[in-house]
């Protein structure tokens, strides 16, 4: 586990402005996540974003007036997310952290805790669980959890809007074990963009099950979106938020979950 969570460590100390990009250049999983996120935040929350990354969703609802507190294993994350926040004007507090070490920070209880990181980069499933129990241990009787997932599917949906890709990927071991794991209902832990968990969506609501949640939510961050992004981003503005408005829609309907590349639970803590 030390050699995975360090490898992830260096590929975010190396990418964090990447990172920080990475939602401008594919907007559809902020616009959509956001969405959602919306219909329960509210001015005044206190929301602990643990592995927030570069700050984006932090900074977005400190902008909406929530108290924001933002925790992730990189160093060069939480520079970034600090820096950005005094650009865009606006307070979050922010630290280096493991979300599986969160307790002695005595950061108290909070409204809203997003687990929208850790998930797809512990490969072990108990540290999985030990991260999903320590984020709720952080969050009031009634308060919202959000928890994000790469889908397996996904990897595929990335090698169809990105030529060149798939012919190496299918004969790879590795990834070829991807590939048949999808059909066999399994995870796949290992090697991709870093040491990552591409989660296969049948096992999601079995996973969150058996935690003390009443489930909300699960639907595809990128909504049904993601496969013709690439050439969908080309179109006018005026076509884009006509296809943005509609995907609204679908969000919540199971059949459509893989069309998206991430997936977020959202649940009530009881």
């Amino acid at each position: 586990m030390q050699q995975d969570i360090a490898t992830v460590r260096e590929h975010y100390n190396a990418n964090a402005e990447r990172e920080w990009s990475r939602l401008d250049e594919h907007p559809f999983e902020f616009i959509f996540t956001t969405h959602m996120m919306e219909q329960y935040v509210r001015e005044g929350d206190r929301i602990l974003d643990i592995g927030g990354g570069p700050g984006r969703y932090a900074i977005h609802f400190a902008k909406r007036g929530c108290d924001v507190t933002l925790v992730d294993l990189s160093e060069e994350n939480v520079r970034v997310a600090l820096e950005k926040a005094k650009e865009a004007n606006v307070s979050i507090q922010a630290m280096v952290a493991n979300c599986l070490a969160l307790d002695p920070q005595a950061l108290g209880e909070f409204d809203h805790v997003f687990l929208m990181g850790p998930l797809y980069h512990l490969l072990n499933p108990a540290d999985q669980k030990a991260a999903v129990e320590t984020a709720l241990s952080h969050l009031k009787t009634g308060g919202l959890f959000y928890a994000s997932f790469i889908l397996a599917f996904g990897a595929l949906i990335f090698d169809l809007k990105n030529g060149g890709n798939i012919v190496r990927d299918s004969t790879n071991p590795e990834t070829r074990s991807l590939i048949d794991e999808i059909v066999n209902g399994e995870d796949y832990r290992g090697q991709a963009f870093t040491r990552v968990c591409l989660t296969n969506q049948r096992n999601i609501l079995p996973f969150m099950e058996q935690f003390p949640l009443e489930k909300l939510h699960l639907f595809g961050q990128e909504g049904i979106l993601a496969p013709n992004e690439n050439e969908l981003l080309q179109r006018d503005q005026e076509e884009i938020d006509c296809w943005i408005e509609i995907a609204k829609k679908y969000l919540d309907m199971p059949e459509l979950l893989s069309y998206s590349e991430h997936a977020m639970y959202i649940g009530k803590k009881l």
